[in-house]
């Protein structure tokens, strides 16, 4: 397993790339906008060794408001050599599968605290499979 990425959503994608870049001397490793959802995500790190782990910058384009105390926060991620077994471990702890991994590729759970954890495939997304293409989504994630 590794830790990949932090994600917090800004509101003002200028203002928090100079926060982060100039202030905390973070890179853009890369960025890819997303025309069908509106949105905007901005992959920081280090020049040095762009493999440790990074900040995602989620810049939403049509958020005109600050987001409230904690919905700005976004997830944690790990890659994970199986996401299906790694999911199944979650369930065999009593941990419900926010969005499960329909797709053999991603996955959310939320920790006691309620912070989302993506699990993401290492490498290519595994074959789609039961009961993971039919379970449904739980709460929030």
């Amino acid at each position: 397993m590794r830790y990949l990425h932090t994600m917090i959503r800004v509101l003002d994608l200028d203002a928090a790339l100079r926060f982060f870049g100039d202030g905390l001397g973070l890179v853009e490793l890369r960025r890819r906008d997303h025309e069908g959802g509106r949105f905007t995500l901005v992959f920081l790190g280090t020049e040095a060794d762009p493999d440790v782990p990074q900040l995602e910058l989620t810049h939403n384009w049509d958020q005109q408001e600050p987001y409230p105390g904690g919905r700005n926060f976004g997830h944690v991620a790990y890659e994970v050599d199986d996401i299906y077994a790694a999911c199944q471990r979650f369930i065999d702890l009593g941990y419900p599968i926010s969005r499960p991994p329909r797709d053999g590729r991603m996955a959310f759970v939320r920790s006691p605290d309620q912070i989302s954890v993506e699990l993401l495939q290492r490498g290519a997304a595994l074959p789609p499979r039961e009961p993971w293409t039919s379970m449904p989504n739980v709460g929030e994630w």
